[in-house]
């Protein structure tokens, strides 16, 4: 719905039910201004996605169509990504990977939770798909700087009471990361230890992906690696590890 529909409506709601109480009135004039004001900033989010395709299809699609071509008769990865769906860290974007080249999923804070075929089910699906189906060679998972749903899981009280539905119950899936950095980084301030949680939880989501039978038979087997990687995205850094979870990195950019 266009915000002059919108608009439209509740004018029509104030002048038909004009018994309603000053609160409520107030409140859908203050919706009012608000979709006023969003729609005077000469935003069009259509004109956005239609522009984007277009450069997209005239600066990509059109330039490399043998790519595309590949593409249309099947993928052959080389990487599983993991990342955060963070909309400041896209990984593609970051590591300059080009279509057909990663396999990726995004979720709150870049988490793997462990083996379940009833929970998460969505991610193991993904996990199955990537290492039986695809064949990729390497599953990286990438933590980033500022990441708000590890600000969030070190913000979850002792008692593990939560305040929301869906966020709080799934980075709990790295608690045991909190748990490890909350004991050796004590002294160190708030952001401190979310720094250092943002790193700590991706060795936990590395050791959750050997819970999956099939990725830890690839793994034995030397057909797959598994490396955690961190993006700085305030210093423009990136540091990339082994399965060590030791935060010894071997290659820092």
């Amino acid at each position: 719905m266009a915000y002059e529909d919108a608009i439209a409506g509740l004018s029509k709601l104030l002048s038909v039910k004009a018994d309603l109480e000053g609160v409520a009135a107030a409140r859908i004039n203050q919706i009012t201004a608000e979709l006023e004001r969003a729609g005077s900033d000469g935003f069009d989010p259509v004109e956005k996605l239609k522009s984007g395709f277009v450069h997209f299809k005239t600066e990509k699609f059109e330039k490399d169509v043998d790519l595309y071509g590949q593409l249309a008769k099947g993928q052959s990865p080389k990487f599983m990504v993991f990342a955060c769906s963070d909309s400041r860290v896209c990984p593609s974007h970051i590591l300059n990977f080009q279509p057909g080249e990663a396999f990726v999923v995004r979720n709150i804070a870049n988490m793997v939770p462990p083996f379940d075929t009833t929970k998460y089910s969505g991610v193991g699906a993904a996990i199955e798909y990537a290492v039986l189906h695809l064949k990729v060679e390497n599953i990286v998972v990438i933590g980033h700087s500022c990441c708000g749903g590890i600000k969030g899981l070190m913000s979850i009280p002792d008692d593990g009471t939560t305040a929301s539905d869906f966020i709080e119950n799934w980075v709990k899936i790295c608690a045991p990361a909190k748990t490890k950095v909350k004991s050796a980084c004590g002294d160190l301030s708030f952001a401190e230890q979310c720094t250092s949680l943002e790193k700590e939880a991706v060795n936990v989501s590395l050791a959750n992906l050997l819970t999956y039978p099939f990725v830890r038979e690839a793994v034995v087997n030397n057909k797959l690696a598994l490396k955690g990687g961190y993006y700085d995205f305030v210093n423009g850094g990136f540091q990339l590890w082994d399965l060590d979870f030791n935060i010894t990195t071997n290659m820092i950019v």
